[in-house]
């Protein structure tokens, strides 16, 4: 733990400085000369000392957690109430099974973690692959004070060498999993694998160092699209980005919605219920609902849903107040007559904006973009690289559009409702992270049979 107020900086959210020492630039690198401490660990220990580390957190009486969420408090714009829950919830990741389903998930044989897996192929030749531990930069996001959590077990299943580059509106709960970790056994090496520090992202003077394969052998990135641009310009040989880059999900509601005052009253809520996800600052939380329905119908489902919307989910109060342009954008849409229909205040409770097209802004704070359409085929041409989570109702509609929606380029299916928590192991962002992030080395031994001379 290094302390000091060499720098300050800004939060991103709220303009709340915090102070850092000065980077010192040989203590974030490890020397490729040296083995990666947790190469011969055995993944069921590195597993263990993760469930061990995850019971620490959830000790109400934990220092480190109590000061992150209340430094959190000051810089995010999420309630104190959703920052200690998700926190907390993320340590559910930190579970035996469900760590191990994550491994088993990713690897066809999770043995290549271990040792040198032999194989003989068709024609004799003997080799032995591993899943090797890689050198990774992270640059976490900072909508979400459980992605640190997540990102460091990932990163100690794949026996990673680590640096993580924390956001400026979550630089704390990564500091608080490691020392946590650290008070545990400050010698372990899933500990001496991990660093986490602050700079300002685009800070040439740090990252044209750091960012180069002499030290690292991939960059994971999370965040928006200025921030990825700025990781990828220092993308070249023998340096690769693995980007979580921006993602904006949507809903889907059949006409079958209309068959009675229970279905609309169910959609609404479940559709509701995806909005509302962290607030709507989360990638899974739903921002724009296709809507099989005439201009009346879509109007008869918006009233319901912005009621539904306007429900404090998590007992927070009063919410902030919408950026003034955003409100200004939906204010304008109200005055627009047959085109646009808005139910709902633009104050933060919950806002339903009808609309024969997408509108051209990001929803935020609880606004769904309701789109009328006459069938969600038509939806399709809406759907690209950058949508993820794709909610679906009636649920049964769901195997009749997913092909259409993974042709778009969507990556995630899901019931009406059900886009929070994802299936355990499953892609994220159209792939198997923890595959991406080792170093895949092939080690080939010669030719058991070998092939008589050509005649």
């Amino acid at each position: 733990m290094v302390e000091g107020n060499d720098a300050v900086h800004r939060s991103r959210d709220l303009g709340v400085d915090f102070a850092t020492p000065k980077v010192n630039l040989d203590a974030l690198v490890h020397p490729r000369t040296e083995l990666p401490p947790l190469l011969n660990v055995p993944l069921a220990e590195i597993i263990d000392f993760l469930v061990e580390a995850g019971q620490r957190l959830c000790d109400p009486s934990n220092p480190y957690v109590e000061a992150c969420i209340e430094r959190m408090a000051r810089v995010s714009l999420q309630p104190r109430s959703v920052i200690e829950f998700t926190i907390k919830d993320a340590t559910n990741y930190l579970d035996k099974k469900v760590l191990t389903e994550v491994v088993e998930q990713n690897f066809p044989n999770p043995r290549a973690l271990d040792e040198w897996v032999p194989r003989t192929d068709h024609q004799g030749r003997r080799s032995f692959v591993r899943a090797y531990a890689p050198r990774l930069v992270h640059v976490l996001p900072g909508n979400s004070p459980g992605m640190g959590i997540r990102s460091i077990a990932q990163s100690a299943l794949v026996k990673a060498v680590n640096l993580f580059k924390m956001p400026s509106a979550d630089p704390f709960s990564t500091v608080a999993f490691l020392r946590t970790m650290a008070e545990i056994d400050a010698d372990h090496p899933v500990v001496r694998s991990m660093s986490a520090i602050y700079w300002r992202g685009g800070d040439e003077a740090i990252e044209r160092i750091l960012f180069r394969p002499q030290y690292f052998d991939k960059v994971v990135a999370w965040g928006g699209g200025d921030a990825i641009d700025n990781v990828a310009k220092y993308i070249g040989p023998g340096f690769q980005l693995i980007s979580f880059d921006p993602k904006t999900s949507i809903s889907m509601v059949g006409r079958e919605v209309f068959e009675s005052e229970a279905a609309i009253a169910e959609a609404a809520e479940l559709n509701a219920s995806d909005i509302s996800i962290l607030d709507q600052e989360a990638c899974v939380a739903s921002r724009f609902t296709f809507i099989e329905a005439d201009a009346e119908q879509a109007d008869r489902y918006c009233r319901i849903l912005a009621d539904r919307l306007r429900i404090d989910r998590t007992g927070q109060g009063t919410p902030r107040p919408l950026d003034l342009d955003l409100k200004e954008e939906i204010e304008t849409l109200r005055l627009m007559g047959d085109d646009y229909a808005v139910f709902g205040a633009a104050d933060g409770r919950g806002v339903a904006i009808r609309s024969e097209d997408p509108v051209d802004f990001h929803p935020l704070r609880k606004t769904s973009n309701v789109v009328s359409v006459r069938d969600l085929s038509e939806a399709m041409k809406y759907v690209n690289v950058a949508t993820q989570t794709v909610g679906v109702y009636p649920f049964h509609r769901m195997a009749g559009l997913r092909d259409h929606l993974a042709s778009g380029g969507a990556q995630r299916i899901v019931r009406l409702g059900e886009a929070g928590p994802s299936s355990i192991g499953n892609p994220h962002d159209a792939m198997y992270p923890l595959h991406r992030f080792v170093h895949w080395m092939a080690h080939e031994d010669g030719c058991e049979v070998r092939s008589p001379p050509a005649t």
